[in-house]
């Protein structure tokens, strides 16, 4: 189901992939991005702080949710 809030979110992550990973990287073409984008993934969801989670990385906001629990 697509909902304003999930249709946010989805361009919220598009504008920070483009923002902090493909504006700062060579890509010489298609196939360069390609080969880069599970590392992008990788990053984003292990080491890239984010605002909306107290600058964590959405495994460090889980981890901590999961913690007190």
């Amino acid at each position: 189901m697509k909902s304003p809030q999930s249709n946010g979110i989805s361009e919220a992550f598009v504008r920070t992939l483009k923002r902090d990973y493909v504006q700062v990287t060579p890509l010489p073409d298609a196939a360069a991005v390609l080969g880069l984008l599970p590392s992008w993934f990788e990053d984003y969801n292990a080491h890239h702080p984010h605002s909306g989670l107290k600058m964590r990385s959405p495994r460090e906001f889980i981890a901590a949710q999961t913690a007190t629990a």
